[in-house]
């Protein structure tokens, strides 16, 4: 740390000396002693630090050792030991409710019992009785039986409302890629490639698309009205999860559905289609869907980590945020007509909302990727915006889209076919993949639409005229 000999006063008032400034320490004045003060103090402060950090060195090795010790599964351990207190505390509480029940229904039963047992006693052993009446006393027996353990007068119900805290992991949804990151150049198909079709190992015309945190791909297959699953390791037969019912605006059809995702805390498809947004349950056997928000020209669909909803509205270009229940929406992007203007947006296509809550949108007919901040009253382009071309400053109708932890964008370029990259202030773009010109080798796209990440880097992109989905593994 540097020092300099000036002629001043002390800061500890000390006026017969030269002090000296430590210019690491906002220029503060001392004398030679209370220099000496001032930096043995800092030597102790260093001396903290540093045990700090070993101590900190061996909780990391305590837990490479033992995995178990780590605090968050002391919050696990503690809502087990809650939940175990108040599972018992209403059990004994329903138990002493019960017991005066009981006590009292045991000696009618008992008196039905002696019935039985007297009607019974009186037939000799070998004759008096026929068939009918050992059907009958068996039956009595049952009654008998069955009114001592389900009395009719009194039962335990199980109530379905919740009365536990539900505990679960929340794990980061956005994947850290390196700012120079590389992905392979030719992709390998996990959902349709066998051509344009409806059977289940085929998609017609994929468009949004969701990667699950264990690497499933839930599409929405447009031309097929339906969202199909693709588990991975399992590329060759996807699974019909809603919709595929034909035409129409029954609560079991979807009519061209543009964009899906997953709600994960409560287990639900977000599904949005021609005139609808629509929640379909995960559960096996769900058979149709609930409708959010009708009446809406909506194409594309996000949720922030506070489960507000975000549809992006065609028809009136146009973003809106939803809380649950709410019909109607918060204007957070566009809504000034069609046009080119930073407060306006031209067929707004794809979102993505950031942990702070600025969306992201994909303006498609401006060719350009806008950012509007949480509470602005316009946007900021972000990609293209100069006119629609195929030099790197350029889009071509840009759809899907995802932003990374840094902030980079990542842009299907669809007219353009392929993937941009554009990290943040960037006056240009670079490719990742695609680029080779329309076509359908693995290293080509024929119009890439939807796109998203799994938690490992790699890049899902669906190939909407080539009717597959490819993932592009990171280097």
């Amino acid at each position: 740390m540097a020092m300099a000999t000036i002629q001043s006063c002390c800061i500890k008032d000390c006026k017969i000396r030269p002090t000296m400034t430590c210019l690491g320490c906002s220029k503060l004045l001392y004398c030679g002693p209370h220099h000496k003060e001032h930096r043995d103090h800092l030597h102790v402060k260093l001396l903290k630090v540093a045990d700090n950090c070993n101590q900190l060195l061996e909780e990391i090795k305590a837990l490479i050792n033992d995995p178990q010790k780590h605090p968050l599964m002391k919050n696990i351990d503690e809502w087990e030991t809650q939940s175990i207190a108040k599972i018992r505390r209403v059990a004994q509480k329903n138990r002493e409710e019960l017991l005066p029940y009981v006590k009292n229904c045991i000696p009618q039963v008992e008196m039905k019992l002696a019935s039985l047992i007297t009607e019974v006693r009186q037939n000799p052993d070998d004759c008096g009785f026929m068939d009918t009446d050992i059907e009958n006393w068996t039956k009595e027996l049952e009654r008998i039986k069955a009114t001592l353990n389900s009395p009719p007068d009194f039962n335990i119900r199980l109530d379905s409302t919740e009365f536990l805290s539900k505990i679960c992991l929340k794990v980061e949804d956005i994947p850290h890629i390196p700012s120079n990151a590389t992905w392979i150049q030719n992709g390998v198909t996990v959902a349709g490639g066998n051509r344009q079709g409806s059977a289940i190992n085929q998609l017609d015309h994929p468009f949004g698309l969701f990667v699950d945190d264990d690497e499933t791909v839930v599409i929405a297959d447009y031309w097929n009205l339906r969202i199909t699953q693709w588990k991975d390791g399992n590329t060759t037969n996807g699974q019909v999860v809603a919709g595929g019912n034909g035409r129409g605006y029954r609560l079991n059809q979807l009519l061209y559905p543009t964009d899906v995702l997953i709600d994960k805390e409560m287990d639900n498809l977000i599904i949005c289609y021609k005139g609808r947004v629509v929640k379909w349950s995960r559960y096996r056997g769900t058979t149709q869907g609930k409708i959010l928000i009708d009446n809406i020209l909506c194409y594309g669909l996000a949720m922030d980590n506070q489960r507000y909803l975000y549809v992006s509205d065609e028809e009136n270009h146009a973003v809106r945020r939803y809380q649950a229940g709410d019909k109607n929406g918060t204007l957070v992007a566009g809504g000034n007509d069609r046009g080119v203007e930073l407060n306006q947006l031209n067929s707004p296509r794809y979102l993505f909302v950031d942990r702070q809550q600025n969306v992201y949108v994909s303006d498609c007919n401006n060719h350009r990727v806008m950012k509007w901040p949480k509470g602005s009253k316009e946007g900021i382009v972000v990609a293209g915006g100069q006119g629609q071309g195929d030099a790197l400053t350029q889009l071509n109708s840009p759809q899907g889209l995802f932003v990374d932890n840094l902030g980079t964008l990542y842009v299907s370029d669809s007219e353009n076919h392929r993937v941009m990259r554009w990290t943040q202030a960037a006056k240009k773009g670079t490719v990742i993949v695609g680029g080779n010109g329309a076509g359908e080798e693995a290293n080509q796209f024929n119009y890439p639409w939807g796109l998203s990440f799994d938690r490992h880097g790699n890049l899902y992109v669906a190939d909407k005229e080539n009717h597959r989905v490819q993932r592009f593994s990171i280097e």
